[in-house]
């Protein structure tokens, strides 16, 4: 999939990688390395880890360039909303949480059972969301907001009554 050291350079077709602007490159740097396993490729100018089958490129902000004319890249703010953020998948839930934890994550809560998957949030260094959900009753079929007690009525997450 990738050649050249590791870095996310695709021999053929497309990988998808994502891009982080960052406060402290070290900080975050060592967060995803810690938290998530990633492998460091390049430690900065960009940061690049590759973190299971994708890989987080991540450098401090910065006003607009020739190739992006009306772009300035910044963190974001506490307790902004949020329009996009990073989704985990992993394959035990406990054990993702404890690792976590020990290495200093900021959980929003701990795992909820939602009937479809196991799911909880934490925040980065620079307070990137970032979902960690382990599929459950979705393996069996059960989709989010349909499982009894989820609170959530089948249609997309839309509270339900109760």
């Amino acid at each position: 999939m990738a050649a050249h050291g590791g870095l996310p350079a695709p021999e053929h077709g497309l990988l998808l990688t994502h891009f982080l602007t960052v406060r402290d490159v070290a900080a975050s740097r060592q967060f995803y390395a810690d938290v998530f396993g990633g492998e460091v490729v390049m430690e900065e100018n960009p940061v690049i880890l590759k973190v299971a089958n994708s890989w987080i490129i991540m450098n401090p902000g910065g006003g607009p360039t020739p190739d992006k004319p009306d772009v300035t890249l910044e963190v974001p703010r506490s307790g902004s909303p949020v329009s996009g953020f990073l989704n985990v998948r992993v394959a035990d839930m406990a054990a993702f949480y404890a690792h976590a934890v020990a290495k200093g994550a900021r959980f929003l809560s701990e795992p909820v059972d939602r009937g479809s998957e196991l799911r909880c949030y934490l925040r980065d260094p620079d307070d990137y969301l970032i979902e960690v959900g382990q599929s459950t009753g979705l393996l069996r079929g059960i989709k989010a907001g349909t499982a009894p007690g989820s609170g959530l009525s089948a249609r997309a997450g839309v509270p339900g009554p109760g």
